[in-house]
């Protein structure tokens, strides 16, 4: 393919034939090109994890904003966004190849503008009613649609070589977005940034809850320059109705949602609801400063685990293994409730989130080594995607009621992950070795 360019053929002429799996072309054009759209969508797609986040850090701070919500209405606000996000997950998938990668980018990146003022303007008066805040969170769900639009746009730049690594980097990266949310709220909600007025907090401090959001209006300008300027629309293949749905009817479709959803659903679920379990189960305890590091913890390992499988060439036994030390991991957490323990209550969420990000990786590679098809593969992938984010809808309206109960359920679902893993992926005689 790349014979039919010259020495220094165009942008354009350079997407038009667009073939990574060609070792000339893409050493000596496609690299650069991929590379730099994975940059930015990088930056993108942190920044829509950081606006899907705050919802979980301002409904956390509600009540200390001078609002009467109960913790089931605070735990229902915190999960609206999730189940906005992954439903329309389902339809953002299919968005970058009929409106081009950059276009849509730049166009859903766009509109998280409205929420972020919207709900900045809203928690500043004390008599916003629940009805408005849960059109606000619901609102912010759009966010969490971003990532199966970028996943599926930054699919078809690299080669199935190449794809663990670069879908790592970007939903690993991408996933920080959580833990610089969790970092730098408490900070900007503590400052008066000339951005409304503060109110006073039972503590005896006082809060600027709507710096959570317009502290974010001016990144998010940057970002959409950054995508007009340096992002391509990358020509890709329009699939019908039936093709689409053609992945349905693959038994491996279902097993990767399921084993995507225990991993990027307990991330992005977790993170939604940590706040909030804190709050009420542990009032007597700060930890503002320490929430970030378990969303951190779990993105900063999630390209780990693809160049890990990449490496071993088995994403499988990686993600088998993280299943595992998940399991433990909610056992110790329902340990920590019981017996009121601060300290290994989180220390057990740390290494889930050190357990969700491996899975996180392994998974990116075991798609594509499954669903050789770059078209079905891509497709899968916003599939899994989308289903998995209901974790950020099913996991806070669990912790609603009962917290041992909600992580007994969930302890179940991972037990049963770690069966489905090796038995399909892992075990001497599985019909598919990824």
């Amino acid at each position: 393919m790349s014979m039919v360019l010259s020495d220094r053929p165009t942008r354009k002429e350079i997407l038009e034939h667009w073939d990574p799996e060609d070792a000339d072309f893409w050493e000596r054009f496609g690299k650069g090109v991929a590379n730099r759209n994975l940059v930015v969508s990088i930056i993108a797609l942190l920044l829509s994890f950081v606006i899907n986040t705050l919802c979980a850090l301002v409904s956390a701070q509600l009540g200390n904003a001078g609002f009467s919500f109960t913790p089931s209405q605070l735990f229902l606000l915190t999960a609206l966004p999730g189940l906005i996000g992954a439903t329309l997950r389902l339809v953002y998938t299919y968005m970058p190849a009929i409106f081009g990668g950059r276009n849509f980018t730049f166009a859903c990146t766009a509109i998280l503008l409205v929420p972020l003022v919207g709900l900045g303007l809203a928690v500043q008066d004390p008599t916003t009613p629940f009805a408005a805040f849960a059109f606000w969170f619901a609102f912010m769900g759009l966010a969490l649609a971003n990532f199966s639009a970028s996943m599926a746009n930054i699919a078809y730049f690299f080669p199935v070589a190449k794809k663990g690594t670069a879908n790592g980097l970007n939903a690993g990266i991408g996933n920080a977005g959580v833990a610089v949310a969790y970092l730098v709220t408490p900070v900007v909600i503590g400052m008066s940034l000339g951005l409304g007025h503060g109110v006073n907090t039972p503590a005896g401090t006082v809060l600027f809850l709507q710096n959570a959001c317009f502290a974010w209006v001016v990144p998010t300008l940057i970002t959409l320059v950054l995508v007009a300027v340096f992002m391509d629309n990358l020509p890709m293949p329009r699939q019908s109705f039936a093709q689409m749905a053609s992945i349905f009817k693959n038994k491996h479709t279902w097993f990767m949602t399921w084993i995507y959803t225990c991993s990027f659903g307990s991330f992005i679920g977790y993170s939604m609801a940590l706040a909030l379990i804190i709050a009420v189960v542990f009032p007597d305890v700060d930890a503002r400063y320490m929430m970030f590091l378990g969303p951190l913890i779990g993105a900063s390992l999630r390209p780990v685990g693809g160049w890990v499988s990449d490496r071993i060439r088995s994403g499988a036994k990686v993600a088998f293994v993280s299943f595992v030390l998940m399991l433990a991991a909610t056992l110790a957490a329902m340990a920590g409730i019981a017996a009121h323990n601060f300290a290994l209550f989180f220390g057990a969420f740390l290494v889930l989130f050190m357990t969700t990000g491996l899975a996180n990786g392994a998974s990116f590679r075991m798609i594509p080594n499954i669903f050789t098809d770059r078209a079905q593969g891509s497709q899968v992938t916003g599939f899994t995607a989308a289903i998995a984010a209901y974790g950020a809808f099913v996991v806070p309206i669990l912790f609603r009621s009962d917290y041992t109960v909600a992580l007994t359920v969930l302890a179940l679902f991972t037990a049963a992950t770690v069966v489905l893993t090796w038995f399909v992926y892992v075990r001497t005689g599985a019909e598919i070795k990824c």
